[in-house]
C-alpha cells in the first residue's frame, strides 16, 4: 500500500504558490485533478461553501452522489481547523480570513483497490479584522472518497 502521488502536498503546493510560481511547477500535476479559488470572509459557512461551489463548478466531485459531497465537506472542516486553530468561528470571535485554497482529488495508493481521495489545502491570513493586523496560517484535510 505504497504512495505514489502525494496529493496532500500537492494541495498545500497549490494553496500556497500565486500564479507565477505555480507555472514552473505545473508538469507535477499532471495525474490529479485540480480546483483552485480564493476566499476572504468574517463568516465559516461561506468558507465551506465557496469550496464546494467552486469544486462543483468544474465537477471535481460528482453532484448528487452523498459519498463524495461528504468526504469534500469533511475534508475542507479539517483543514480550517488548522486555520483556525481548532475553534470554528471567525466573526463570532472578531476575526476574519483571507485564503487561496487548493482542492486536489486523485488516487494516492498503487493499489487500486484503495481508491480515490481528496485534499483540501488553505493558505493565507486570519486576524482581527482591522487591515495589518493578520497573520499567515495554512491547513490541511485529507479524506478518502
Amino acid at each position: 500500500m505504497t504512495q505514489k502521488i502525494r496529493i496532500g502536498k500537492i494541495a498545500t503546493m497549490l494553496a500556497m504558490l500565486d500564479d507565477k510560481e505555480r507555472s514552473h511547477f505545473e508538469d507535477a500535476f499532471n495525474d490529479v485533478d485540480i480546483c483552485l479559488g480564493k476566499v476572504g470572509t468574517m463568516n465559516i459557512q461561506k468558507v465551506i461553501s465557496s469550496v464546494e461551489t467552486a469544486v462543483k463548478r468544474l465537477n471535481l466531485i460528482e453532484d448528487g452522489i452523498y459519498r463524495e459531497t461528504h468526504a469534500l465537506y469533511h475534508t475542507i472542516v479539517e483543514a480550517l481547523e488548522g486555520i483556525t486553530r481548532g475553534q470554528l468561528t471567525l466573526g463570532e470571535t472578531m476575526r476574519t480570513v483571507g485564503l487561496r485554497f487548493a482542492v486536489v482529488r486523485g488516487k494516492p495508493y498503487t493499489n487500486p483497490q484503495e481508491g480515490e481521495w481528496i485534499a483540501v489545502a488553505f493558505y493565507g491570513t486570519i486576524g482581527a479584522p482591522i487591515k495589518g493586523l493578520e497573520h499567515e496560517a495554512i491547513g490541511l484535510g485529507i479524506n478518502h472518497i
